[in-house]
């Protein structure tokens, strides 16, 4: 997940986390906590000088995310399991470096893609454009930003918008209006079929337990179709929110998260993960 703030998400995941532990979490020593990466084009985050954020090839952004895990856990044999979560794109991200980390002899327990599915995305890659022009390229104020990302029900959950939207504006040089938006996104375009082409391949073949969490009923690609007739990834999906389901019903998804997170964190050596081929 992109930007560096305390969401109305991370916000859930702790309460839940710190639920009162049964005799079990006890015995197990069960710990949890969540860290939000700020990677490039998001958040507040600036470039070091010399270097640019521009190039949001899928490449980088799995280089970075990997290189941000090995920064806060230097050592593989003393980090905590990891579960990797990534929206969208970032779901693209996520995937592509778990082999990487465990490759470096991370423990990973799972990984969770949100509302992204390599088919639908990249038939939805030549109306983009479309859907860009849509929106105003800059506004008045920070408030008005959030007020229309509720207003289209980009985002849902106003609490959640007040929190987020902050993150993805920034002061705007050409002083037209006072804000415009963190990432160009119409630039980033030669990387997106980038971002989604062999999705589904790289998340079935990730050798953790594998979470699909849909907005709504989305259709799976073939693959995702084959993948969860094998029952190799579990799928939840959460009625009533948009793209941003993350944003829209926090609650819901961290209830889904943390219960997927305990019930991999348990399995006892030598068992297959769910997921697991």
């Amino acid at each position: 997940m992109s930007d560096l703030y305390r969401s109305a998400l991370s916000a859930r995941i702790s309460k839940l986390r710190n639920l009162p532990p049964s005799q079990d979490d006890e015995e197990e020593g069960e710990e949890a906590a969540d860290s939000i990466g700020s990677l490039p084009g998001n958040g507040k985050t600036q470039p070091t000088s010399g270097n640019s954020d521009e190039d949001l090839s899928i490449e980088i952004l799995t280089d970075d995310f990997t290189e941000v895990i090995k920064t806060l856990f230097p050592d593989p044999a003393t980090a905590p399991t990891l579960l990797l979560i990534g929206h969208s794109m970032g779901g693209s991200v996520v995937v592509r470096s778990c082999p990487k980390l465990l490759e470096g002899k991370y423990r990973i327990t799972g990984v969770a893609v949100l509302d992204v599915v390599e088919g639908s995305a990249i038939e939805a890659l030549p109306h983009m454009h479309t859907l860009l022009n849509a929106r105003p390229d800059e506004f008045n104020s920070i408030e008005e930003a959030v007020e229309w990302h509720v207003s289209t029900n980009t985002i849902r959950n106003p609490h959640s918008a007040r929190v987020s939207i902050p993150g993805i504006v920034v002061p705007n040089p050409k002083k037209v209006f006072p804000y415009t938006w963190r990432t160009p996104l119409r630039s980033t375009a030669p990387y997106w079929l980038s971002w989604f082409k062999g999705l589904s391949s790289t998340f079935l073949q990730a050798r953790t337990a594998r979470l699909l969490v849909l907005a709504g009923t989305d259709r799976l690609d073939n693959e995702l179709m084959i993948g969860q007739m094998q029952g190799k990834f579990q799928v939840a999906v959460i009625p009533g929110v948009g793209h941003m389901l993350q944003e829209d019903d926090p609650t819901r998804f961290a209830e889904i998260m943390v219960e997927f997170w305990r019930r991999n964190e348990r399995v006892v050596v030598g068992i297959k993960k769910v997921g697991d081929a």
